[in-house]
Formats: C-alpha cells, sequence, structure tokens
C-alpha cells in the first residue's frame, strides 16, 4: 500500500493537496505537471490533522501506525485517503515513503487494476515517450523537494539524496499505489498516478470506509 507502513503523531500541520472537491472533480482535466524545485521550497497550504483522523487512519490501517505528521488527502467522505508521513520514523531509521494511501477501498482497487498488466503498458510508454519521461521525472524530482522540505519543518537530517523517491520513480513503474498517492496530494503532480486514478470508479460514492 504505497510503502512501509506511517505513523500517528498528533498535532501536525497536514499537507498541500487536500482537495475539498474530491477526486472525482479531476477527472478528464489535463493536468501540466510542475516543473522541479530543485533546491527552492515548494509552496504549501495549511491543513491540519487532528485526532479523529488519526483514528480513522488506524482503522483504515488496522494497525496503529507511526510517524503520520499530516492528512495529505482527503476523501468527499471527509476521512484521509493519503497521509503524509515523517522521512524519519520517532527511531531515527528512514522512510522514504512521504506520501502513504490509507483508504482501503483505494487500495483494493489499485490491486486490481495492477494485476491487469498497467503497469507493463506505462513502462514501455515511458521508455518510448520523452515528454511521460520528463513529466515523471519531474514528479520525482517534486516528491523529494517536499520529503526534505518536511524533514527541515521537523528538524530532521534529510534522507541521502540517492534515496529512492516512491513508485519505482523516475525510470520505473513498480508500485501504483504509491504514485496514486502523490497525485492525490499534490495533483497534477504525476502523470502515471494520473492516469491510475482515471481508471479507477468513485470509490467515495459508497461512503466512509472506515
Amino acid at each position: 500500500m504505497g510503502g512501509t507502513e506511517p505513523g500517528l503523531e498528533p498535532g501536525l500541520t497536514a499537507a498541500e493537496g487536500a482537495h475539498p472537491g474530491g477526486p472525482g472533480e479531476r477527472h478528464g482535466e489535463t493536468l501540466t505537471p510542475p516543473e522541479p524545485y530543485g533546491d527552492a521550497v515548494p509552496p504549501r497550504r495549511p491543513y491540519t490533522v487532528d485526532r479523529g483522523d488519526l483514528e480513522a487512519v488506524e482503522r483504515q490501517l488496522g494497525r496503529t501506525p507511526r510517524g503520520v505528521r499530516a492528512v495529505a488527502a482527503r476523501c468527499p467522505c471527509s476521512l484521509p485517503d493519503v497521509v503524509e508521513t515523517a522521512p524519519r520514523l520517532p527511531d531515527g531509521s528512514p522512510f522514504p515513503t512521504l506520501y502513504y494511501l490509507t483508504c482501503p477501498r483505494v487500495n483494493s482497487l489499485i490491486g486490481t487494476l495492477e494485476s491487469t498488466g498497467v503497469m507493463k503498458e506505462m513502462a514501455a510508454r515511458l521508455a518510448e515517450d520523452p515528454e511521460l519521461a520528463a513529466a515523471y521525472q519531474a514528479a520525482h524530482d517534486d516528491y523529494i523537494a517536499r520529503r526534505d522540505r518536511a524533514a527541515a519543518e521537523d528538524g530532521l537530517e534529510p534522507l541521502p539524496r540517492d534515496m529512492q523517491s516512491a513508485g519505482g520513480m523516475p525510470t520505473r513503474v513498480k508500485c501504483l499505489h504509491a504514485l496514486v498517492a502523490q497525485e492525490l496530494a499534490v495533483p497534477g503532480s504525476n502523470p502515471l498516478g494520473r492516469q491510475a486514478l482515471d481508471m479507477l470508479p468513485d470509490w467515495w460514492a459508497e461512503g466512509p470506509c472506515a
């Protein structure tokens, strides 16, 4: 489900990218991936995570996680879809997965999508389409920049520059859960995450998942 399990740490600022209108309102749009931030600090909007959010994440995952610092994307049903995790866990161990998909419905749907072989098709396009490859590289660079910013905000040592981002970026397609999590957290940031999202039904239509 988009990486190693995250965790619960209350009272922290939520990440940019909670989309009040819900994922469904973005279907059909053409979104341009952002330019790589490099050393610049990416903009963000303040959203907060409360105890109710943290309890919902625990119900969604079926376990007590570690390291949650924010709600990065919220479902139209009001529950978290994606959480932002600290780049280092409380014991100091590195945690490269910044955006972690928590909704069990989305996770199940993406697992089914992966079983159709769509990742092989995406990888083939990535190898043949320079524009797609550039956009995917930009998604990787953006992910690293935001992860470094999270570390700076928490007073943590940033992860090594050669450490992975997520989902196989910038040259492979290994995990759609991670790519979708980034796209939900930062709409328009990940072209393959967006493609996967557009292939999913409206998972929120049945109401809260937990």
